[in-house]
C-alpha cells in the first residue's frame, strides 16, 4: 500500500487551510505553566502528576509546563471542530502560523514518567538520605517488615 505524502505548510494554495490536512494535535492536549521545582518536595509533586496516566512535563524557554493529553469533547471524527461558531475565544486567537503540524516539536526537556522526572531530581539535588524511588522491585534481602508483638 502506498503511503500518502503529508501536504507541506509552504505548499498551500492561496485560500487552503492548513487543518483541513491536520489530525487537530491542537485539540488533543492542553498544557499550562506550573512553578519550576526547586527541592525534592517539589519534584515529588511532579512526579505526583505523572503519576495519573495521559500527562507530561515539558519545559520551553525555562518555563515549566504540565501537558494533559485529552481530546476536546467537540473534536468530530474528520477532526474538525463541532462547535466551530462558538468556540472559545482561546480557540479563536490560536493561529497555525506556529503550530505543530510538522512534528518537529523540541522541547528544552520532558518528561512522561514519574521514574523519569524523579531520576532527573535525583541528579541535579544535593544527595539525600531520604526515601528513594525505582521502577525495580526491591530483593527479598532489602525488605525489613515491622514485627508484630
Amino acid at each position: 500500500m502506498a503511503k500518502t505524502k503529508k501536504k507541506r505548510r509552504e505548499d498551500l494554495k492561496k485560500g487552503e487551510v492548513l487543518c483541513s490536512y491536520c489530525t487537530a494535535k491542537c485539540c488533543r492536549y492542553f498544557a499550562f505553566p506550573i512553578d519550576a521545582p526547586k527541592k525534592r518536595q517539589d519534584y515529588d509533586y511532579l512526579r505526583w502528576f505523572l503519576l495519573h496516566g495521559r500527562v507530561a512535563i515539558f519545559v520551553e524557554d525555562d518555563t515549566w509546563y504540565l501537558m494533559v493529553y485529552a481530546d476536546c469533547k467537540h473534536l468530530q471524527e474528520d477532526h474538525r471542530c463541532g462547535i466551530y461558531e462558538d468556540r472559545p475565544q482561546i480557540c479563536r486567537d490560536y493561529t497555525t502560523d506556529n503550530c505543530e503540524y510538522e512534528d518537529d516539536a523540541l522541547y528544552d526537556k520532558f518528561f512522561e514518567t514519574p521514574e523519569q522526572i524523579w531520576e532527573y531530581a535525583q541528579a541535579i539535588l544535593p544527595a539525600s538520605q531520604g526515601r528513594t524511588f525505582s521502577s525495580e522491585p526491591m530483593s527479598a534481602r532489602e525488605v525489613v517488615l515491622p514485627v508484630l508483638g
